[in-house]
């Protein structure tokens, strides 16, 4: 199984958030900055999520076991689950307390004035950068859709999640740019705070949102209308005049299980049925070379059933 395609942008992220996350650090030791502080907190949060992204590609290349049988590529959805609470708790919720504190007990910056302003201005250099790095690679998988109707229906959660996390990124970057500027302006030391609440919301946000489509893909999404339109098309053919049934679900971002209960020519025999069905399998398999297929197909007859024509259509 080759490495998905959002790897590169992965790395990107990872490489540039670390850095990023020292150098807010560095500014929030400097200055005493609430910002500083919730930025650095969120850039450490994105470098351990990329992290976790990687660590969930590589357990998806695993392969199956008796007590695994369709593998290990759920791995890939748990890991961005598991970036949605991470994000949440330890980037948003920890961002909005210290807004809190800060806002009852606000203090100025008083040193290394220019130090927040310059790690601020490098990082949103740096974040759009990896930002870059997303859009090429989700430009490549995306095809012709929208880029959020993309996020929206990517079976694939690498690249949506680092393209939310960096647009996050940035967004904070940019509030916590103002909390410091006002307060830098005005000796307000709740302006900072202010700017620590706006990056705590943002990444609770999303975070939310995240958690919602990685929840629906844990749970099993089918493949795209357009695909499955494509797979019950492609099991027609010899012996098998229609598809009655047709039930499709990914059990991971390269893998999709395919059950298909078909209608046989009730004059076809044992062996041309059998025959038909490998045909059948064929097909699919050629109609999406990108996925491992589990294909499950059960021959019946639609008189049998009681199934009409216009039902099997």
């Amino acid at each position: 199984m080759s490495a998905p395609a959002g790897m590169k942008a992965i790395i990107a992220a990872a490489i540039a958030n670390l850095i990023i996350a020292l150098s807010k650090l560095g500014a929030w030791v400097l200055t005493g900055s609430s910002a500083m502080l919730a930025e650095a907190v969120h850039s450490f949060a994105d470098t351990s999520n990329q992290f976790l992204l990687i660590l969930g590609t590589k357990q998806a290349k695993k392969q199956a076991n008796e007590t695994h049988q369709f593998g290990f590529g759920r791995s890939r959805y748990l890991a961005a689950f598991i970036v949605s609470i991470v994000l949440f708790t330890l980037g948003g919720l920890f961002a909005l307390y210290e807004a809190y504190h800060k806002f009852s007990q606000p203090k100025p910056i008083t040193s290394w004035h220019w130090v927040p302003v310059l790690v601020l201005v490098v990082a949103i250099i740096a974040e759009s950068f990896s930002l870059k790095t997303a859009l090429e690679e989700a430009h490549e998988a995306r095809g012709e859709q929208s880029l959020w109707m993309y996020i929206r229906s990517s079976r694939a959660p690498e690249i949506p999640v680092v393209l939310l996390e960096d647009v996050a990124a940035l967004l904070g970057l940019v509030f916590a740019l103002g909390g410091v500027g006002a307060t830098l302006a005005t000796g307000d030391g709740r302006w900072d705070a202010v700017g620590s609440a706006a990056i705590g919301v943002l990444l609770v946000v999303v975070a939310a949102f995240l958690a919602q489509e990685t929840t629906s893909l844990l749970m099993g999404e089918s493949v795209m209308p357009l695909t499955q339109a494509g797979v019950r098309h492609a099991l027609v053919g010899a012996s098998i005049k229609a598809v009655m049934d047709l039930r499709t679900m990914h059990v991971g971002p390269d893998e999709v299980l395919i059950a298909a209960k078909v209608d046989i020519d009730p004059d076809a025999h044992g062996t041309d049925i059998a025959q038909s069905i490998n045909a059948a399998e064929e097909r699919v398999r050629a109609l999406m070379p990108q996925y491992t297929c589990f294909i499950f197909i059960e021959p019946d007859l639609s008189q049998v059933s009681g199934i009409s024509e216009t039902e099997v259509n």
